[in-house]
């Protein structure tokens, strides 16, 4: 925990969360969905340095005090920042080299367009299980079928909804997940304790998730699928779709078993797919570099892919803008949001106004009920002011923790309610880490896909009905034992 120090005041530390609400309201009222591009990362340095100024008026907080807790926020996010990277990378040359297309034009005739919301789900469950990852299976198999679902013609704030709920609900049920692994040490719980015990939240959120896609699916507009011959054709005319495109995804899925590092994989990954881009697609990447036969343009369009954007001509406009990337370029939006982000966290970690905010909390807590609503919405808090789910995972546990000891409640209610608030919720704020890398891996603002990602927003809501219920809750004689602060 936080060295003692005195607190502002509840109202007071209210004040800078209002005005970055405020801030991003006017930012998006302003410039659309152009406000990520950097009118929301200005709002956030405003609200960093209004904390700052009113933490030295309130309670005389320092200078210092933020930079050792800004250093502190860089490290723990600075992998996650060139995952991000090579993400943009990865994304792109899955795309260019065919792998996306082939997915997007077999898929389409083997998942059916009314099921297709709760295939997406299932299948980006199953894949996230699989890697431990919903970034990395965002950013592949959800790429694809954001495409497939496009070329349906299903709209695209539903498709990006049912990815992003697969997808979380995999990320958090994994053993491989680092928001699995964090939740379970960082409040001393067991891992699989700990996975057995969220199966009681996790699977009635997305069992209720699935009834909700599989109505939707049902209630799409059936003219809207006459699409997806014309964008078949469109791909085959502009890609070779080889079944040998399938060896990327298969390495891929291989390096993951095998356990080797994200940022090895991923990178792995990329150069894999790069590769296959330019035995397969070559006039495509002479396109990219402007023209020319020679092996300069080869090499050229091959580095542009991965760093730059790329508008490919064709037939279609929907194709067209289905097809273009971003590569690393279009991750830099992303990187710089997560570092204002960063600083806001510590200026409010740093002057004590998350840990008031929090106390205040916990001041009412007088039930099970109350305990875990209090965690939820501190989980919830520390991703609207920390900007990383990791950061908003360790400050709860370490608020929380000793909290759930002395009133002799098992670590393992701590340990889920941290995944069922903090990990699920963390891709519904656009100035989140995990929120703007999803849309801009899948090109959809945070604000469309937000009211469709249902399993998200259910997590938190079924934590609280579970502790309300009280179905398997011990409470049992407080021990203290191993629980100090951190």
């Amino acid at each position: 925990m936080m060295e003692e120090h005195k607190l502002p005041a509840p109202m007071v530390a209210l004040l800078p969360v209002l005005l970055l609400i405020i801030l991003v309201a006017l930012s998006i009222l302003l410039f659309g969905g152009d406000a990520l591009t950097g009118a929301s990362q200005f709002a956030l340095l405003l609200a960093t340095a209004f904390t700052l100024i009113l933490g030295k008026v309130s309670v005389n907080s320092g200078w210092h005090k933020f930079e050792t807790q800004l250093i502190k926020n860089f490290k723990n996010i600075a992998v996650a920042l060139f995952i991000l990277l090579i993400i943009g990378g990865l994304s792109a040359t899955w795309m260019i080299s065919g792998v996306v297309p082939f997915f997007i034009v077999y898929g389409m005739k083997l998942i059916s367009p009314d099921v297709f919301l709760v295939s997406a789900c299932v299948i980006c469950a199953l894949v996230s299980m699989l890697t431990g990852s919903s970034w990395t299976t965002v950013a592949t198999i959800g790429i694809a079928l954001n495409g497939i679902g496009q070329a349906l013609g299903i709209p695209v704030g539903w498709i990006a909804g049912a990815i992003i709920s697969g997808a979380y609900f995999g990320d958090k049920m994994s053993p491989l997940s680092d928001t699995t692994i964090m939740a379970s040490s960082v409040t001393g719980t067991p891992l699989f304790t700990h996975i057995r015990y969220m199966v009681i939240t996790t699977f009635p959120s997305l069992l209720i998730t699935l009834i909700v896609f599989l109505v939707a699916g049902f209630n799409t507009d059936q003219a809207a699928f006459s699409n997806s011959e014309v964008f078949e054709k469109a791909l085959r005319l502009k890609f070779s779709l080889s079944p040998w495109l399938l060896l990327v995804p298969v390495l891929t899925v291989f390096l993951i078993v095998k356990r080797y590092p994200p940022l090895v994989t991923l990178f792995i990954s990329m150069l894999t797919a790069l590769i296959f881009a330019v035995i397969f697609q070559p006039e495509i990447i002479r396109e990219i570099a402007g023209g020319g036969k020679d092996s300069i343009s080869m090499i050229k369009g091959s580095m542009m892919t991965v760093f730059g954007s790329t508008s490919i001509d064709a037939d279609n406009d929907t194709i067209k803008a289905l097809i273009a990337t971003k590569g690393m370029q279009g991750m830099l939006n992303t990187i710089w949001i997560i570092i204002c982000a960063s600083c806001f966290g510590a200026a409010m970690t740093s002057t004590g106004m998350i840990e008031s905010l929090t106390k205040s909390l916990i001041r009412h807590v007088h039930s099970t009920t109350g305990l875990v609503g209090s965690t939820v919405l501190t989980g919830m808090l520390t991703n609207l002011t920390m900007g990383d789910q990791y950061l908003g995972l360790i400050l709860t546990g370490n608020i929380f923790k000793k909290l759930y000891a002395q009133k002799g409640y098992e670590s393992r209610l701590l340990s889920r309610t941290l995944e069922d608030s903090v990990t699920v919720t963390s891709v519904l704020v656009p100035w989140n880490s995990c929120g703007m890398t999803q849309s801009t891996v899948l090109g959809i603002s945070t604000f469309v896909y937000l009211p469709f990602a249902v399993f998200c927003y259910l997590s938190p809501l079924m934590s609280i009905v579970i502790a309300a219920i009280g179905y398997r809750i011990k409470k049992e004689k407080p021990d203290l034992t191993g629980y100090e602060e951190n």
